[in-house]
């Protein structure tokens, strides 16, 4: 079996429960195709470089897969065809990356510096009621 990293895009008014309902129906896919997902990771509603069927925003998901070409297949041939669906990517990979996604480190940075920026107003709030 081969290894694949998969990227589909859910369209912006599609709730985080459909998301995750989506993800679980192409899981199954690939499961019943003799495929295994390694890890999926949910990047969050993201803003679009350019409008993709009226949308300009858009959930991006992250699939890791080992699985045989057919199973990947049928799974992309049933993205085609669901409507939530704006666009999928399926690149083959030498190895799976256990580890989070950039994307997902990112998203931590970010958090880590926004936390970092609150602690100081917080020791200053402290300082000056007490």
């Amino acid at each position: 079996m081969a290894f694949y990293e998969h990227v589909f895009l859910t369209r912006q008014d599609v709730s985080g429960q459909r998301v995750d309902e989506l993800v679980e129906q192409f899981k199954g896919i690939i499961e019943a195709g003799g495929g295994t997902i390694g890890k999926t990771e949910y990047w969050g509603l993201k803003s679009l470089a350019y409008r993709i069927n009226k949308n300009r925003k858009a959930h991006f998901s992250l699939m890791n897969l080992d699985a045989p070409h057919e199973a990947v297949s049928e799974m992309e041939r049933q993205m085609r065809i669901n409507e939530d669906v704006l666009r999928f990517m399926t690149v083959r990979v030498d190895e799976l990356e256990e580890e989070p996604s950039v994307q997902m480190q990112k998203k931590d940075r970010d958090d880590k510096r926004r936390r970092e920026r609150e602690r100081p107003r917080e020791e200053a709030k402290e300082l000056t009621d007490g």
